[in-house]
């Protein structure tokens, strides 16, 4: 009995110790957090030409978005698609592409009901904590709306995120300068 109880004692120093390293562990990552946002987050920004083009939601309408618009020879450098509706009638895809004409061509097609063409800002930055939050306050400091934007990382080192504003020409000044 003597013995059981020396290792439930053993046990349970140990699972305190552990707790502790845990916790103390956990405190040097919250110290170190904010040193890291504060770290300067170098990018590069630039337009891109983006197109959104609506129609009837199907099943493999992604393939078939994505087999035309290969089909023209386009590069996708960014994209995004939805259903609109709780119905899914309506399918709304939004491409971020090298040429704006040939993937227009490709989407209507297809039979895209509805094309519009946006200007879009195309910020690179490195993949860190903190990116984008210093360029949406820096945008926000000088008074800029941020429409939308979506982003992911293109690299293990790098993510661009897509930007619309409303003022493109003002942000990129801004963000140029930072």
């Amino acid at each position: 009995m003597a013995k059981a109880k020396k290792a439930v004692k053993k046990r349970v120093k140990k699972n305190v110790a552990t707790k502790k390293t845990i916790k103390a562990a956990a405190k040097r990552r919250v110290k170190a957090a904010p040193a890291a946002r504060r770290r300067a987050a170098e990018f590069t920004v630039k337009t891109g030409m983006e197109i959104t083009a609506m129609f009837p939601d199907t099943m493999g309408l992604t393939a078939k978005v994505a087999e035309a618009v290969a089909a023209e020879n386009v590069n996708i450098l960014a994209a995004t698609g939805y259903s609109a509706s709780g119905l899914r009638e309506k399918a709304t895809f939004t491409l971020v592409v090298d040429d704006y004409a040939r993937a227009e061509r490709a989407l209507e097609s297809i039979g895209a009901n509805e094309i519009h063409e946006s200007t879009v800002l195309l910020i690179e930055t490195p993949n860190q904590v903190g990116a984008l939050e210093r360029i949406a306050k820096l945008v926000a400091d000088a008074g800029i709306n941020i429409y939308y934007f979506y982003a992911t990382t293109s690299s293990g080192e790098t993510a661009t995120t897509v930007m619309k504003t409303a003022d493109d020409a003002k942000a990129i000044r801004v963000l140029q300068k930072a």
